[in-house]
């Protein structure tokens, strides 16, 4: 059965306690909203050539930058007012952990923005394009997935995520592969090439903070930190 059921973030004597952390848990989800948002958007405006659309994505970072605080600020807030106890504790730290990787997200859909733009300028790279689309379709529903775990408390679907991390790593190595080699073949399409490449790396480093939301999940939920573990490890304690 799916741990949302286990939900215990929420019984708390004090009523204000119990609005202020599902306050956190409702801004957190917010802000993850405006960042997938930027991922995919940046990722269209790539596609099409969409210099206005990628100038959209640039300055929304702002925005996202702003929520990064505020978040900050009101978990910190919880922790000198309310001194939680290590369940509540988890969640407040965790959060702020998590809010790390979502401004990560928001840099590296800012990076493609800009990549976007200057192949707009230069013309669209002869190659990578299908990768790309591929790679942002699978990074994008791991961050949205992850967001999910989160407000479910799912330390299975978390788990699930950290697996899929393997799967984007090989599918980044084998597209940076292609497009080595085609930069080789024709020199011309190097600088062009070079920026998909970036791209798709920018792309990579989403995954990898998905991974790292659903790690802290699984932390939330369970109590134990899987960071740095086999993934055996962490099979066995989601399975406790």
């Amino acid at each position: 059965m799916p741990n949302s059921k286990d939900d215990v973030y929420g019984d708390h004597i004090s009523h204000k306690f119990n609005d202020e952390l599902m306050e956190l848990k409702t801004e957190f989800l917010k802000m993850g909203g405006v960042v997938e948002s930027q991922v995919e958007q940046a990722i269209q405006a790539l596609m099409d050539s969409d210099g206005q659309l990628a100038e959209q994505v640039r300055a929304r970072d702002k925005d996202v930058d702003q929520m990064e605080r505020g978040l900050d600020e009101e978990a910190t807030l919880i922790i000198a007012r309310r001194q939680p106890t290590a369940r509540d504790l988890r969640l407040v730290v965790s959060v702020i952990k998590m809010v790390a990787d979502l401004e990560r997200v928001g840099d590296e859909a800012k990076k493609i923005a800009k990549l976007a733009l200057k192949l707009a300028e230069e013309g669209q790279a002869p190659r990578g394009y299908v990768e790309v689309r591929h790679i942002g379709n699978h990074v994008l529903g791991m961050l949205h997935d992850a967001l999910d775990a989160f407000a479910r408390l799912d330390s299975e679907q978390a788990l699930r995520i950290m697996k899929e991390d393997k799967w984007v790593d090989e599918e980044y190595q084998a597209a940076a592969r292609t497009l080595l080699t085609f930069m080789m073949e024709d020199t011309r399409n190097i600088s062009r090439c070079m920026s998909v490449m970036w791209v798709l790396r920018a792309l990579e480093r989403v995954g990898d903070h998905a991974c790292n939301i659903a790690e802290n999940v699984i932390f939330m939920v369970k109590g134990e930190d899987v960071r740095h573990t086999p993934m055996e490890e962490a099979e066995k304690v989601v399975g406790r």
